[in-house]
């Protein structure tokens, strides 16, 4: 991935005149519990309403099987995002937690079922590691969830210090990862 200025984010702060760097980032979405489908959309949409994010594209949607969790833990439908953005890390990551508010999802249990799950997996070149935040998201290696959709949208993708998604894909496998024949907006 690199960072590239992309014609629909504006770099240039309007209060003080400095340039922000346009950043490259990789998000992923999930979600189980509800109408998923229109919970996915809808975290699409609030994320394309976003100042200074701009959804470059999206992936199809997958079906997955949940990794942990309690046992009724139903099917996601996933998507990986890419996008531009001169947010900070931090100000991404609360647009994303009250994204995930916003659609009702509770952080009560660890891996239990949700309706909406917005995870930062890049943000441009940078490595992050922080009590609430991990760059490269610290597990998405192992997953092919975000492997599968990341790799329909950008085939070269590297995952940083992890190497190329599509050896690492192959590395983990699909078992459980079903593509269907859906794509958002």
């Amino acid at each position: 991935m690199t960072e590239t200025p992309s014609p629909y984010v504006i770099d240039a702060d309007t209060l003080s005149g400095g340039l922000k760097p346009i950043r490259q980032v990789i998000l992923s979405l999930g979600s189980n519990l509800g109408d998923r489908e229109a919970n996915l959309q809808g975290a699409i949409d609030a994320l394309r309403d976003t100042p200074d994010v701009v959804v470059v594209d999206v992936s199809p949607v997958y079906e997955t099987q949940p990794i942990g969790g309690p046992d009724e833990s139903g099917p996601y439908l996933n998507v990986v995002l890419l996008a531009d953005s001169t947010l900070s890390v931090e100000l991404l990551l609360d647009r994303a937690h009250a994204i995930e508010q916003a659609f009702g999802r509770e952080r009560s249990v660890k891996g239990a079922p949700r309706t909406l799950d917005v995870d930062l997996i890049t943000y441009g070149k940078k490595t992050i590691e922080s009590e609430e935040l991990t760059i490269p998201h610290p597990r998405a290696h192992e997953r092919a969830f975000v492997l599968a959709p990341w790799l329909d949208i950008e085939p070269d993708a590297v995952l940083l210090g992890h190497g190329p998604v599509a050896e690492l894909l192959e590395k983990v496998g699909t078992e459980g990862v079903t593509k269907l024949d859906l794509e958002l907006q």
